[in-house]
């Protein structure tokens, strides 16, 4: 990673250098994001089905 940092300071293009960082940065936040959220909803539907088993049983026994 410094050799990327000192090609880019030698040639002047520090800009590109902080434009890929944050791309970059903001793909793996985005990613990530996206990978929680999936488990949450995963959880979710193990809940309501949960939700759906358990007033089964209240139906049978009444």
């Amino acid at each position: 990673m410094t050799d990327l940092v000192d090609i880019f300071s030698q040639k002047g293009d520090l800009a590109h250098l902080a434009l890929f960082l944050w791309a970059s940065s903001s793909s793996v936040l985005a990613v990530y994001a996206l990978r929680e959220l999936a488990a949450t909803s995963r959880r979710f539907d193990d809940f309501v089905q949960s939700l759906a088993h358990f007033n089964d049983i209240l139906r049978r026994r009444s």
